[in-house]
């Protein structure tokens, strides 16, 4: 059981002061140094994590790290730089996380979801806000991406759940629904499964949602019904949570949900296309 007090400096609220009251001045000027060594040296990034979640929902919460998003390539010219200025620098994940350490302060690189799924691309610069975060102008990651990042988290100890409703209830009137339906693409019932969520959480902002994207999705689903199980045993659900899905893969028989979709991706990039898995209707292979 959490006993921490509700004005614990790790909890979160409207006053933009809980995002910084438990850190040192040297962990916010560290942070500060990192992100105009970076703009100085024209190194692309948009702003993500807590301090692009309070630019679109206005809840501030403490935060241990800076999230940064540049593109892999931009990620490893980032860990040059900061190398340069004395920062330890750390390839931790391949697949989606560079970090850069200035004693015991650290910047997160995100160049993906850890999936693989949600890589960062130019959309994400086209669509980006600009925000000013510890003295500079930066680009904030677009509301559309960070849900369609945080859809995929479901573990045990984290899930994003919270913040995707929070983003749809104050970026909803605004976003680019038509984009993040592409966004999801063949992992729509993960975005159906946050909107039913967001119509419980919030019955009387149902409106938010426009009504053709719950027909669509509910038209998918409906679709799926009729097409019925897939021939493939197989369990995608460690696509949205490394652990949880252990026993399935390793013990009762399913297929690597992950593992084939990261080799169902890989065909679409050499096909130049998107992967042929899923028509717009949803029905499976």
């Amino acid at each position: 059981m959490d006993k921490r007090h509700p004005n614990h400096p790790g909890e979160m609220g409207t006053d933009a002061a809980l995002a910084e009251q438990a850190r040192t001045p040297d962990e916010i000027n560290a942070r500060a140094e990192a992100v105009g060594l970076l703009l100085d040296a024209g190194v692309p990034f948009v702003v993500g994590g807590a301090y692009a979640y309070a630019t679109y929902t206005g809840i501030y919460r403490d935060t241990k790290d800076l999230d940064l998003f540049p593109r892999k390539v931009d990620a490893e010219r980032a860990l040059s730089i900061l190398e340069k200025d004395g920062w330890r620098t750390e390839r931790t994940d391949e697949v989606w996380l560079y970090k850069a350490f200035k004693g015991e302060y650290f910047v997160d690189f995100i160049f993906s979801s850890g999936n693989g799924v949600a890589v960062v691309d130019d959309a994400w610069f086209a669509h980006a806000r600009v925000a000013r975060v510890f003295g500079h102008d930066c680009l904030v990651a677009p509301a559309e991406e960070m849900i369609w990042s945080k859809a995929f988290v479901n573990e045990r100890e984290r899930y994003d759940g919270a913040d995707v409703n929070h983003l749809l209830l104050k970026a909803g009137p605004t976003l680019d629904w038509e984009r993040l339906l592409r966004r999801f693409d063949r992992y729509w019932e993960v975005l159906l499964s946050h909107l039913m969520m967001f119509r419980f959480a919030y019955p009387s902002e149902r409106d938010i949602i426009p009504d053709w994207v719950m027909a669509e999705l509910v038209g998918r689903t409906l679709q799926s019904i009729r097409d019925g199980g897939w021939d493939d045993k197989l369990c995608r659900g460690n696509l949205v949570s490394r652990v949880n899905y252990h026993v399935d893969i390793h013990h009762w028989g399913f297929r690597d949900g992950r593992a084939w979709d990261e080799n169902e991706r890989e065909l679409g990039d050499e096909r130049g296309a998107r992967p042929e898995l899923e028509n717009s209707a949803g029905s499976g292979r």
